[in-house]
């Protein structure tokens, strides 16, 4: 069997893992709103793979001697890398095997949840590295090769740690760490400008009576949502990994700031209007707003952390 048969064939068994993974994940989707943009995530998985196909191609024909850099890496970072991925296959191997066991065993679980993505996701960075054909005789010699490949695999395997739920008592604790900032920020603003408000523990005291600063308005959903999004704006129109991390920590502050916005906008509402004038469409308008504003400020900041930010400038860089 040829290299390349060989590495497709690798890609087959992955996308087996993929699917499992996406397969028990829609229990939470459905389950939280917090991950319902997780229905999202296979399409945009699907999209990247297919969007990158030709590099992928070249980089396992013989157009890869073009595409990678003539210099040959040390023998010691090769077999030090291949030794990682050996590693990395058989751990990520068997964490998958465990959360679905755990899964078959118990039903889903966070805990499962967590060992089924998390493994997924080091298998396959793993089978790519360890399965991608190199130009030169001697496989360690084109250590570049095999790392070039796993970068345009990165978001189609990581993506999925953000469509999972994370475990109860890390989430539990954002959200207490999130709704208290929150709080905080939304009374000092109305502090300063004078307004008569008190604040208790997550609650505003108002004269038209009480806004509480729930699980829903602490931020959480925009932050998994944003950071999901920036990571989709990145993998696509960056190729600078510097430049990804950038828009990756931005769509995290956007969200932020963004939610506090939002929670200045409802806080003036039921000041204004009655505690009870920000239930239903007001509440719900204003968080899917949260979403739009990060999403217009990352697409803002595209053209700035990769100059020209075409698509086409990332297909002829790889």
């Amino acid at each position: 069997m040829s290299s390349s048969r060989l590495f497709y064939g690798g890609l087959l068994v992955c996308a087996g893992f993929v699917t499992f993974t996406a397969w028990d994940q829609a229990h939470w989707w459905a389950l939280k709103e917090d991950y319902g943009f997780g229905w999202l995530v296979p399409l945009f998985v699907g999209y990247v793979v297919f969007e990158r196909r030709h590099l992928i191609a070249a980089r396992c024909g013989a157009e890869v001697r073009a595409l990678t850099d003539a210099k040959s890496s040390s023998r010691w970072f090769a077999y030090m890398g291949r030794a990682a991925a050996g590693l990395g296959l058989l751990a990520g191997t068997l964490l998958f095997l465990l959360g679905a066991w755990h899964r078959a065993a118990a039903g889903s679980s966070f805990n499962g949840t967590l060992a089924i993505t998390l493994g997924t996701a080091v298998t396959v960075l793993a089978v790519v590295y360890l399965l991608t054909p190199t130009a030169a005789p001697t496989p360690p010699e084109r250590h570049r090769d095999r790392i070039l490949m796993v970068g345009l695999f990165v978001f189609p395997a990581l993506v999925w740690l953000v469509s999972a739920p994370m475990l109860a008592i890390v989430e539990n604790n954002l959200n207490v760490f999130l709704m208290r900032q929150v709080t905080t920020v939304v009374f000092s603003i109305f502090d300063q400008l004078g307004f008569s408000l008190e604040q208790r523990g997550n609650i505003l005291v108002l004269p038209s009576g009480n806004v509480g600063v729930a699980e829903a308005c602490s931020g959480i959903r925009s932050l998994t949502g944003c950071l999901f999004s920036g990571s989709f704006l990145a993998a696509i129109y960056l190729r600078s990994p510097i430049a990804k991390f950038v828009l990756i920590l931005a769509s995290l502050l956007f969200a932020f700031g963004a939610n506090l916005l939002r929670s200045v906008f409802l806080t003036t509402w039921a000041y204004r209007y009655g505690a009870a004038a920000i239930e239903g469409p007001v509440h719900d308008i204003s968080g899917y707003a949260v979403l739009g504003l990060t999403v217009v400020g990352l697409l803002i900041c595209l053209p700035w952390l990769d100059g020209q930010g075409g698509r086409a400038k990332v297909t002829r860089a790889g």
